[in-house]
């Protein structure tokens, strides 16, 4: 059968049209007609010869023989995009056109001063120097000396845009206040203009980013055909304005061109607009399947949670209102609003990044205005002190061969408010200084700082003692104290399961284990002293109360097992019962042949942390160059939201 299939390939290296052996759709055969180099149809028609001939001696592994992988990393690699940006020693960037481009150009017949022209707008001058709208003379006007405009000069090269360039910070504040008449306290906005302040409009601003910046793309660039145009194609547009990208049959047919010379597959994203249709996938798998490809890798725009900018990190009552700068004076002015909506995602990639990022810079300054007034109206700031007889918890564990002692301190409804670390071996200083360090986290909690921020910062922590974790049953592993200590403390107060490594399911008594307890009973309701303090409540009825967790039914507060509704029946809480409450329980639930689970419950508030960290896909890795634990999966592998690095090939 191998043979076949390698029989089949060199078939098609040679051009057949239908020698093919037990094939129901035959490959796209190699048209040598329309190859400009015959060398390489030579050597490629007798590397498949040799192959066959080779494979009919020797035979074949089960295995391919040739396959491409992976074109990502690739394109990467041979600087596929038309403008590049490359990274400074010293800081910064500088643009330069992919050397294609200039060759493509000569060979469709342009001039080197044309081409020099085309370059120039796809890349960018660099200066303010002849741009419209915005250049030295029109800034001098407005009160810009020589020792300024050499300031703004110097800041462009490396500029996205050029209102980068204008800010206080690298004019100083005595000059934009004092030279230009600029308003101190609008300087201090975050999406304050200076140019805009300054007179010029938005068209002037444009033209003039055009003209120092670059388009990032050769749409619209001054002396070059339209009908050239498809030969710079890319897969996705280019720049702020560019539209034109490749078609999906284009990346699918380009594939089909190369499958019957590689006998595995193509590791090759065809990527699609963000609005391809169920409809438009289900042609493109049968496209590729009559085209005789072995795989086919769809990316529809968006459809990642690895994507740095989309529509999803603003609200949906963000985006079907804030999105849009209409002022809503009435209802038919609002209905405007609702329909011009969907405008955004029909903007170019580049141009929703840069709408989506203004508004959540205003989202993000408004939230940090309301907790501002929250701070100054006495919200919080004022230190909530814990009663003198607390209740808590004491864990005892051994993380890398060193004894940990966790004790904490609880208000009256169960929060959080001191923790105290007590270690054996460790010497006085060390002890000491986490002694401390429990204080100075138990202050904080008791000023109003959250509990997951703390988490947030001292998890992954990595510093000895770390290793092994003997004595708690649901973390196993920590890579220092201080992130065992706060993962016990986010498991146990935030419902953050995700920081463990044992799932909850797996503690309960119907879980998969080793055996060595198949067959067992659940163990019998333990005592409320199991898990209350009598010595605490000073109440030693508490030994006549027993906890049932999750269950057939429950019995709330005062209610006795006859009483039982079919609402309480479904209610899968922990609960204190009596004895005989407990044997009446289980009598009416095997009467109404409801099997006990057992059931976790957790405060939706204290899970909005965990849930929001899967909904962005985190793996809970850290990044090798930023270091932030925003790696999320992206294919076979990780790629960090901060700063865009993979760990592999994506």
């Amino acid at each position: 059968h191998m043979l076949r299939v390698m029989r089949n390939h060199r078939a098609a290296a040679h051009g057949e049209a239908t020698a093919y052996e037990e094939l129901s759709t035959n490959p796209v055969p190699l048209d040598a007609s329309h190859c400009p180099q015959g060398d390489l149809v030579e050597h490629s028609r007798a590397a498949w010869d040799l192959a066959v001939s080779m494979g009919e001696k020797y035979g074949y592994r089960n295995a391919q023989a040739t396959v491409v992988a992976p074109t990502g990393t690739i394109g990467l690699v041979m600087d596929f995009a038309l403008v590049k940006f490359k990274k400074l020693a010293g800081g910064g960037y500088f643009k330069i056109i992919n050397r294609a481009v200039p060759q493509a150009l000569r060979t469709l017949g342009y001039k080197p001063e044309q081409i020099e022209e085309i370059v120039g707008y796809a890349v960018g001058h660099g200066t303010l120097n002849g741009a419209p709208g915005v250049n030295h003379e029109t800034l001098a006007a407005k009160g810009f000396t020589q020792e300024a405009l050499e300031l703004v000069e110097g800041s462009l090269a490396t500029a996205f845009d050029i209102r980068f360039a204008f800010n206080k910070y690298s004019l100083g504040d005595a000059f934009c206040i004092e030279a230009l008449g600029l308003d101190a306290g609008a300087m201090d906005e975050i999406d304050f203009d200076m140019l805009a302040a300054l007179g010029f409009s938005a068209d002037e601003i444009d033209a003039a980013n055009l003209h120092v910046c670059g388009a990032m793309t050769l749409e619209g660039a001054p002396g070059l055909a339209e009908a050239h145009l498809p030969v710079f194609d890319c897969a996705n547009p280019c720049g702020r304005t560019g539209k034109r990208f490749l078609s999906v049959e284009s990346h699918i047919r380009m594939m089909a061109a190369s499958q019957p010379f590689i006998s595995g597959a193509i590791s090759k994203t065809i990527n699609m607009p963000n609005s391809a249709s169920v409809e438009d996938c289900k042609e493109s798998y049968m496209l590729s399947w009559k085209l005789g490809l072995k795989a086919n890798a769809l990316y529809r725009d968006g459809s990642k949670l690895s994507q740095p900018l989309n529509a999803q990190l603003v609200d949906g009552g963000d985006l079907d209102l804030e999105m849009v700068d209409v002022e809503m004076v009435d209802v038919e002015m609002a209905v405007g609003a609702v329909a011009a909506a969907p405008t955004l995602i029909e903007q170019p990639a580049a141009a929703q990044a840069a709408t989506l990022a203004k508004k959540l810079a205003a989202k993000t300054i408004e939230q940090a205005q309301i907790a501002g007034a929250a701070m100054a109206d006495g919200e919080r700031g004022e230190r909530a002190k814990l009663p003198d007889r607390r209740k808590g918890y004491t864990q005892k564990a051994v993380v890398g061969g060193h004894k940990v002692y966790l004790r904490t301190g609880e208000y009256e409804d169960g929060t959080i408010g001191e923790i105290f670390i007590d270690m054996h071996k460790e010497g006085a200083a060390f002890r000491s200084l986490m002694n401390n360090f429990a204080i100075a986290i138990s202050l904080g909690m008791q000023y109003g700082v959250p509990l997951e921020e703390y988490v947030e910062a001292f998890t992954f922590t990595r510093f000895e003692p770390a290793g092994l974790v003997q004595g708690n049953d649901t973390i196993k592993n920590a890579t220092s104290i201080l992130d065992y200590v706060f993962r016990e403390l986010a498991v146990s107060y935030l419902g953050r399961h995700d920081l463990g490594h044992v799932e909850p399911a797996d503690l309960m008594p119907d879980a998969m284990g080793d055996g060595e307890d198949e067959g067992k009973l659940p163990p019998k309701p333990m005592p409320a002293t199991a898990i209350a303090s009598p010595g605490f409540a000073r109440n030693t009825q508490l030994a006549n109360l027993y906890v049932v967790r999750g269950g057939a039914a429950t019995v709330r507060a005062g209610q006795t097992a006859p009483a039982l509704t079919a609402e309480a029946l479904t209610e899968p809480e922990t609960m204190l019962m009596t004895e005989t409450e407990i044997v009446a329980t289980e009598q009416i639930a095997v009467a109404t042949t409801v099997q006990a689970g057992g059931g976790n419950t957790s405060i939706s508030r204290t899970m909005s942390a965990a849930v929001e960290a899967r909904m962005k896909g985190y793996e809970g890795e850290a990044c090798s160059e930023c270091g932030n634990f925003t790696m999320v999966r992206n294919g076979t592998c990780l790629k960090c939201d901060t700063c865009g690095s993979t760990s592999g090939c994506s």
